[in-house]
């Protein structure tokens, strides 16, 4: 790791890689799905469909979690 990276405080490296990551996921198609990765989506589509049950919200499962900590 370089040697003034180090020196940053925690929480602004993990900062600096969350921008890097932001920047990495705006740019998608940059890294375009490999034949499994298709095979696997279409899969998962698939079963999605046949079971017709799209979950619970995500707030509801938060919300759950924290009643549980």
């Amino acid at each position: 790791m370089n040697a003034n990276l180090k020196e940053l405080p925690v929480e602004e490296r993990i900062r600096i890689v969350e921008d890097l990551w932001d920047s990495i996921a705006h740019d998608q198609k940059a890294l375009p799905l490999t034949a499994d990765q298709k095979v696997e989506l279409d899969r998962r589509l698939s079963a999605l469909k046949a079971d017709g049950n799209l979950g619970r919200p995500a707030s509801e499962v938060i919300s759950d979690i924290r009643n549980r900590l």
